[in-house]
């Protein structure tokens, strides 16, 4: 079996590309509705529709496919070019769109519940928290690292503390309502009160780091 749980995945291989996500999703499904603990690699497969043997020959073992899941839903709202500065797009757009995104992402039920999760179950094991942390929130932050850094580098903003000024930005963008919401005690901001929340970080966020 081969390291890499890629290795056997090719851009001319649809029919793999598609198993893979039915795998994802299945595992997605799984680990939400059932935990980490009580979701199997055979349980995946019958969810997915494909053999335990294929399950393998994606994700060498379920660290990897919980890994890889979590990282997936994060692109389905931050894909990695969201993070990239283009000729035409002025500064306050791009993190717009930024904030958009993150803010959709944290309110949805999927990652709702996955924080829910993790926090349950963090305190039984350490290493499922650290595995969650690297895999979603960490890339996150360090995609929005590199934007900030380099918006410093062209003097837009002033942002001497590009990994701080991240945290700032995305824990300003949780703000009170998704508290409340992980402890289901609230609901998350929806329609106009949702960009008026987005539109308000992302002024702050200029009007502290401009020059």
């Amino acid at each position: 079996m081969s390291d890499n749980p890629s290795a056997n995945v090719g851009p001319g291989r649809p029919k793999d590309l598609a198993k893979r996500q039915a795998i994802l999703e299945a595992a997605k499904n799984l680990f939400l509705s059932n935990g980490y603990a009580s979701t199997s690699m055979d349980a995946v497969a019958a969810e997915a529709g494909v053999s335990k043997l294929t399950v393998y020959s994606h994700f060498n073992d379920k660290e990897t496919l919980f890994t890889a899941a979590v990282v997936a839903k994060c692109e389905e709202q931050l894909p990695t070019l969201i993070y990239e500065l283009t000729p035409n797009a002025s500064v306050e757009s791009v993190l717009l769109n930024i904030a958009r995104g993150f803010h959709q992402l944290i309110n949805s039920d999927e990652s709702v519940n996955l924080h829910r999760l993790i926090m349950t179950l963090g305190n039984q094991d350490p290493k499922l928290s650290q595995m969650f942390i690297e895999a979603g929130p960490e890339r996150v932050l360090q995609g929005m690292e590199r934007l900030l850094r380099r918006i410093n580098e062209l003097g837009t903003l002033h942002i001497d503390k590009p990994r701080n000024a991240a945290e700032h930005f995305f824990c300003m963008l949780k703000g009170g309502a998704n508290f409340r919401l992980l402890y289901g005690c609230g609901e998350p901001l929806r329609g106009a009160a949702a960009e008026e929340h987005v539109q308000e970080v992302v002024a702050l966020f200029i009007r502290a780091y401009r020059p």
